[in-house]
């Protein structure tokens, strides 16, 4: 899909690294669409996304900064430093003129001490957060449960939920009334996936913690919402699929194909921005049609 949303070939081809580069990517990912038209929803917000140099991330950033925010993002040391490096000049590009310049930091979010430093990080540099995106993840391709190793089991955790409780909790020492916080879930925490089971595993528990904590900061102010994209060319993809594989992803979905990170971004925008007071503790679901009565 090029940036105006038109659906384009993509070719078999695969990374050898987890995560993925998007930069290598074939087509690359739409982050913005040319038509999109911001209203300054998010003007002087200070918003931290995790795993924000590529995919969904990325493009979530990126319409952030259009809608006035001020944008800091995480991504993985060593791995991902061309991608982060793109994205801050994206942010620097799309940002309004009353907004700070933006922040990249990079980290392994599988720690405590590492989410308590991004934290501080950001706080540091513009004295708070008014919105937090926990939507760093990997996903790893497992046929069956007996190929499950600890070790993968443990990081797969680590990485996509044990990171939304750690940054989360120091997150909340300089959020006010009114802020949010938005967690990346996925359909398959809805219909399971047999071929990414911890994955899927993970994106059930982040359902169920953004449920929780919604009720838990009722009384503090702060919203907490979920998405809950269905298949999305991004660095994932590539990374933990076969060559074949990428050529008809997304084909089973009801529409046919994959989503872009530019047809998800703005569900981040609609829960961020204070137009939607009244929900917390919700999901929503750009998933290409798939049914999940949630």
């Amino acid at each position: 899909m090029g940036k105006d949303g038109q659906q384009q070939h993509r070719p078999p081809q695969m990374q050898e690294t987890h995560p993925g580069k998007e930069h290598e990517m074939t087509p690359t990912p739409c982050f913005i669409r040319s038509t999109y038209k911001p209203a300054g929803k998010l003007e002087g917000k200070i918003a931290l996304v995790t795993g924000g140099d590529s995919g969904i991330g990325r493009a979530v950033g990126v319409h952030f900064a259009v809608e006035g925010a001020t944008v800091a993002f995480t991504y993985v040391p060593g791995v991902e430093e061309k991608d982060a490096e793109d994205t801050i000049h994206l942010l620097k590009e799309y940002k309004t003129s009353a907004a700070q310049d933006p922040l990249k930091i990079a980290t392994d979010l599988g720690f405590d001490e590492n989410c308590k430093k991004v934290i501080d990080a950001v706080v540091g540099k513009y004295g708070r957060i008014d919105i937090l995106v926990n939507n760093a993840a990997e996903q790893h391709t497992v046929e069956a449960i007996e190929e499950l190793t600890p070790e993968q089991l443990e990081r797969t955790f680590k990485t996509n939920i044990f990171s939304q409780f750690f940054l989360t909790r120091y997150a909340l020492l300089h959020m006010k009334e009114g802020s949010t916080i938005i967690n990346t879930t996925s359909v398959n925490a809805f219909k399971g996936n047999a071929k990414l089971l911890d994955y899927t595993a993970t994106k059930g528990a982040i359902l169920a913690f953004t449920r929780g904590l919604a009720l838990q900061l009722i009384d503090r102010g702060i919203r907490v919402n979920a998405v809950a994209p269905g298949p999305v060319w991004t660095p994932l993809i590539p990374a933990s699929m076969k060559p074949e594989q990428s050529t008809t992803f997304g084909q089973q979905s009801p529409m046919g194909r994959a989503g872009e990170p530019a047809e998800i971004a703005p569900s981040y925008v609609f829960l961020a921005s204070e137009d939607t007071s009244l929900y917390t503790g919700q999901c929503l679901h750009p998933n290409g049609g798939y049914i999940v009565n949630a």
